[in-house]
């Protein structure tokens, strides 16, 4: 690899020569051992693997990379636009799709774009060179500018997720305003679908509504930050962070409206008072409720094969109360069990993503890359 393009992490060098790859020694599971894989990286807000051996993550900053996961090296990615790296904003979200319709592979990002006014929630896309002989991105595309601006460094949301049918989803925060989540007439507090290349399909549920922009899927979210689509059940699902209490895992319906700030199990920050009720008819029930908040960070639906008994799971991780956070779901998608892991690691535990053995990568805000590998 041309090392022009290549900066390798000192830690991760020194952990590759030392000791090939560091099990955390405070660890103490007995089903699987947590494997480090890099340090020094910053927030890591969002990571998907791009090859069998290669990762591409984000960091909130506004810069990207690529782990060698077999080397530790990392390979930053030039052709990023300028990000609003201010409060919860900056380069967030990125998910890798392999064929397009067309045989073009894509990296698809969110990011604060920022104006005039502040910022504002952006998905986008571009095409990753072949990095043994240049690191820049091609053919960068803003797809959706989202009328969400606001000057609040509060709540952009966003992740990205894509169905099996040829559509790209992604999710807007109430942006720290939160009667706009109510407000059809802009995309604060929305989650959208659109067609891969940012059109919007002519199904989508208000398309003939003049009182509702054309993008929205689902309104009245505080601030998304975690979806996934589950290809062998067609659902949809977001997390999202609750104010004091109440955050929220979501199945994901067209046309529904999910209540914030009119519906919520959280209470104001200043006392001891509800906002608004905790259940309203014609407003969507969360599936889970984690009061006191756990501030989920990502959602992953677990369908590996290296862990069986997680089958159909749902992941979040956990940012203030600090782990691994595992849903059990019945067959109709209902929340029946919780697990709480890597509490012992005393980690934000923000971006997961999964290999095709199986595996379960995480990244904290300290700036570690790792991942779970069961125990023979």
């Amino acid at each position: 690899m041309n090392i022009s393009f290549t900066r390798v992490t000192l830690r991760g060098f020194l952990i590759i020569l030392l000791s090939s790859l560091m099990v955390f020694s405070a660890h103490a599971d007995k089903r699987f051992h947590v494997e480090h894989l890099a340090t020094g990286l910053g927030v890591v807000w969002g990571m998907d693997f791009v090859s069998e051996h290669q990762l591409v993550f984000t960091q909130r900053s506004g810069e990207a990379g690529v782990l060698d996961i077999q080397t530790g090296q990392v390979t930053w990615l030039a052709g990023l636009p300028a990000v609003a790296a201010i409060g919860q904003g900056g380069l967030l979200d990125v998910k890798f799709l392999r064929n397009d319709g067309h045989n073009q592979a894509w990296l698809y990002f969110t990011y604060s774009y920022p104006d005039e006014f502040g910022a504002r929630t952006a998905l986008a896309r571009a095409q990753l060179p072949d990095l043994a002989r240049l690191n820049q991105l091609k053919n960068w595309q803003d797809l959706l500018i989202s009328e969400s601006s606001t000057g609040s460094g509060q709540h952009f949301g966003s992740r990205i997720a894509f169905d099996d049918q040829g559509y790209v989803f992604f999710g807007v925060g109430d942006r720290g305003e939160r009667q706009q989540s109510q407000n059809t007439a802009n995309h604060i507090g929305t989650i959208m679908r659109l067609h891969l290349d940012g059109r919007v399909p002519k199904d989508n549920p208000f398309v003939d509504n003049p009182a509702v922009l054309d993008e929205i899927w689902s309104f009245g979210h505080r601030n998304p930050q975690g979806m996934a689509f589950d290809f062998q059940t067609g659902r949809l699902w977001s997390n999202e962070h609750g104010p004091r209490g109440g955050d929220e895992i979501n199945l994901i319906q067209p046309g529904e409206n999910y209540g914030w700030p009119l519906v919520s199990q959280g209470k104001e920050y200043w006392g001891d008072r509800a906002i608004g009720v905790t259940s309203k008819p014609g407003m969507v029930d969360a599936v889970k409720v984690f009061t006191p908040s756990i501030a989920p960070g990502s959602l992953l639906v677990y369908r590996g094969e290296a862990f069986p008994q997680w089958q159909g799971s749902l992941f979040s991780g956990a940012l203030a109360l600090r782990h691994l956070n595992r849903v059990t779901l019945n067959e109709q998608g209902k929340a029946i069990s919780e697990e709480r892991l890597l509490t012992d690691l005393n980690e934000r535990i923000r971006s997961l993503s999964v290999d095709l053995a199986g595996l379960v990568y995480f990244s904290t805000d300290s700036g570690k890359i790792a991942r779970l590998r069961p125990i023979d």
